[in-house]
């Protein structure tokens, strides 16, 4: 770990903390929530030392990069912007991207607006979902899965930030029970019971998720708190309404999707129907490859890296 190298890049109007290692083609690491380039520690060391240059920045809001206060800074646009300058950046014209959970929606956003920079995509986790044009997201989610889903509770500004705060002072508990969470999708979070811990000791982490790595992560949390982050998912409605020239778009680069059949999001309703009935293929008409990993859940380039490391190394390795 002490051989990754990290600076600060000015893009799009933030200073952009980056870790990278390695030379050769660069390969984009975009992580989710609620994470940060750590998420990627073992997929930097692996691939920086087969030949290729591991670029993982800590998106807007998150970890040591700038996190603006408006909502409406953590828009698709701005995101999608950040990265596309990071590239540029980096003195390179394509890059390969792998990317995970809220990274994989913006690598898919990455992929329609700019598909020229991305020479091949591995997805992990979240499909490709085309732009409904009739109703918008949290609407949707609202509908579908009740006022409890956790997209719709992280909606008001304050809301679930003060229910964290009662879980303690540090982060580490929240961090904790969301980075070990198994249970299937969809993700329900009733309200004043969202992260409370239940009664007896924590259970211990799991073996891909040390003490170390967990106190990283809150370190971070502690910082800056949530609220950067969860602006992703308050931006929601307002991604909605910025990609309408999008709508109907296939995204034309080619695809390999990895995802555990533990994960919250495969075990969601219509989610396991739409990847594996035809659905996804026909929105991304240059998927090559999915990949589901039998006992695996949602944080799945942690808990499984070297499988991981293999399968991106696989594909990538054919452009």
């Amino acid at each position: 770990m002490d051989t990754i190298q990290h600076r600060t890049v000015s893009v799009n109007g933030i200073n952009m903390h980056v870790a990278e290692k390695g030379e050769g083609p660069v390969v984009l690491l975009i992580h989710g929530f609620p994470e940060l380039w750590y998420s990627w520690r073992h997929q930097i060391l692996a691939l920086s030392s087969l030949g290729y240059r591991a670029v993982a920045p800590d998106l807007r809001g998150y970890g040591d990069s700038d996190s603006p206060d408006s909502i409406s800074s953590y828009s698709i646009m701005h995101i999608v912007g950040d990265l596309v300058a990071l590239v540029e950046s980096l003195g390179v014209k394509q890059v390969f991207v792998v990317a995970h959970d809220w990274g994989a929606i913006i690598a898919w956003s990455l992929c329609s607006f700019r598909a020229e920079i991305v020479k091949a995509f591995v997805c992990l986790s979240v499909p490709f979902r085309p732009r409904n044009p009739m109703m918008k997201p949290v609407e949707t989610f609202r509908k579908v899965f009740g006022d409890d889903y956790y997209i719709c509770r992280f909606q008001n500004p304050g809301e679930i930030e003060e229910e964290m705060a009662e879980v303690g002072a540090k982060a580490k508990a929240v961090l904790q029970g969301i980075l070990t969470t198994r249970s299937p999708g969809p993700l329900i979070l009733p309200k004043g019971q969202a992260f409370k811990a239940r009664p007896g000791s924590p259970p211990p982490l799991p073996s891909w998720l040390s003490e170390q790595d967990l106190s990283y992560f809150a370190s971070k949390y502690e910082q800056k708190g949530f609220t950067g982050p969860l602006n992703y998912y308050r931006s929601m409605d307002l991604n909605w309404e910025l990609t309408a020239p999008w709508t109907g778009v296939e995204v034309k680069v080619p695809v390999k999707y990895i995802v555990g059949d533990a994960d919250i999001v495969y075990t969601t309703p219509g989610v396991k129907e739409y990847v594996n009935g035809g659905g996804f293929k026909k929105n991304v008409p240059f998927l090559q490859e999915v990949v589901i990993m039998e006992g695996v859940g949602h944080f799945l380039n942690q808990e499984k890296p070297e499988e991981i490391n293999t399968h991106i190394l696989d594909f990538i390795k054919k452009f």
